[in-house]
């Protein structure tokens, strides 16, 4: 089956990131009803040539140079006004160039645009503004409080019996029992690892955030009896548990109060958060379904891709070399993922956690062939490795059309 993303112009997460130093804001206006995908197609598109081979934004982003295209806009009468957005680590002559390149685009589809750069922000200078702002509010909370303790003198002779020292787990910060211990429980940070350690809490282990997670990890929680994922209460604790419940065992979560962090949680904090623990699904299923009020209340909700699918895509039959590599799907473990290169050779498997570079690595390779639900992020690294072929068992999170990426499920085919 060949689907399509609803999304565009992303860069990888895994690449080596790159400090963004301005932000392109531009206003679009177009003349009919269009969605997001279709502006960002037309912006990639419509530049493509443009600029020469070293402004090309496809290129730009891949190596991280340009960041994420993001498009926020609003439906009314029939019509699309919106704002662009596009962060660039690249000079301020060569960002300059690339939004003026966006005024050049006067078609989105079948309907007339117009797109006019408001600004081009300088991020840095906004850095240290709030560098600044922030460093003055933490002096007079110094002088404030001269040197009041934040624990009592009971407090810090029970840490003596309750603390433990913080250890290393293949580089990853953690507490000493995490190895011993039935149960995991998985944070953000190292702080957070040494938060709970005050709290008497030895078996938490940090993710180190949302880069390319360690595949030891990934083989601890699978081993242990209950893994409980501690995430801070803001959209980057649950971006954190969507990409961690597609690659390992989460039995539960623990969601910090809104817009307060694990490493700054007091003890009682710690204790009825963890209490009120919900399971991994149930927290799921509540995350989509807030997520889905967001897109209605945005105005442009995004539709189930089963039901897209049925009012407007008809199931095409795999073609006869798609069906040969259906079969290298029966040699693969679970959640495994094999490079089928243009002579026919095939790699050696690799894990979820490192198919990006894999994949990045993979020269002259034709397709990903992968034992496990082809979600968003499997169509994006295909992707961003130009490899035009993507087999899997069944459809993932965010699994939708792409125009590069031909995607292609046993579920439908064998």
């Amino acid at each position: 089956m060949n689907k399509r993303s609803n999304s565009g112009g992303r860069s990888s997460g895994n690449k080596p990131s790159k400090a963004m130093k301005y932000q392109i804001r531009a206003d679009i206006k177009v003349n009919g009803t269009v969605q997001r995908k279709d502006i960002i197609g037309a912006i990639m598109g419509q530049t493509e040539g443009l600029l020469g081979d070293e402004l090309e934004l496809r290129k730009l982003q891949r190596t991280a140079r340009v960041g994420h295209v993001d498009v926020e806009m609003d439906t009314k009468g029939g019509k699309v006004h919106g704002m662009i957005i596009i962060p660039s680590s690249l000079d301020n002559v060569e960002t300059a160039i690339i939004a003026s390149a966006l005024e050049t685009i006067d078609r989105i589809g079948p309907c007339s645009a117009k797109i006019n750069v408001i600004e081009i922000l300088d991020i840095r200078a906004s850095k240290r503004t709030a560098v600044v702002d922030r460093a003055k509010e933490l002096l007079l909370s110094l002088v404030n409080s001269g040197e009041a303790a934040s624990k009592t003198v009971i407090e810090e002779v029970r840490s003596v019996l309750t603390t433990g020292t913080a250890t290393s787990f293949h580089g990853l910060t953690c507490g000493p029992n995490i190895e011993q211990s039935s149960s995991l429980i998985i944070v953000e940070g190292r702080n957070d690892v040494r938060n709970l350690l005050n709290c008497g809490l030895k078996n938490a282990i940090s993710a180190d955030g949302a880069g390319t997670m360690k595949q030891e990890l990934i083989d601890l929680a699978n081993s242990k009896e209950t893994v409980i994922l501690a995430i801070d209460g803001d959209r980057g604790g649950e971006m954190l548990f969507s990409q961690l419940m597609e690659i390992m065992k989460v039995d539960f979560v623990a969601q910090a109060p809104v817009g307060q962090e694990w490493e700054l949680l007091p003890q009682k904090t710690v204790t009825m958060c963890l209490q009120k623990k919900v399971e991994a699904s149930k927290f799921a299923h509540n995350l989509k379904k807030k997520q889905e009020e967001d897109d209605e209340k945005a105005g442009v909700p995004d539709k189930n891709w089963a039901e897209d699918m049925d009012e407007e895509f008809v199931v095409a039959e795999a073609p006869a070399e798609v069906h040969e590599m259906f079969d290298h799907l029966d040699s693969l473990d679970k959640n495994k993922a094999v490079f089928v290169m243009v002579d026919g050779t095939v790699s050696d498997p690799v894990g979820p956690s490192t198919l990006s570079k894999a994949a990045g690595a993979a020269d002259g390779a034709v397709a990903i062939v992968f034992n496990g639900p082809v979600s968003e992020r499997t169509l994006e690294i295909a992707s961003e490795s130009a490899i035009q072929t993507v087999i899997g068992t069944k459809a993932g999170k965010g699994f939708a059309e792409r125009e590069d990426v031909s995607a292609w499920l046993s579920e439908v085919h064998r």
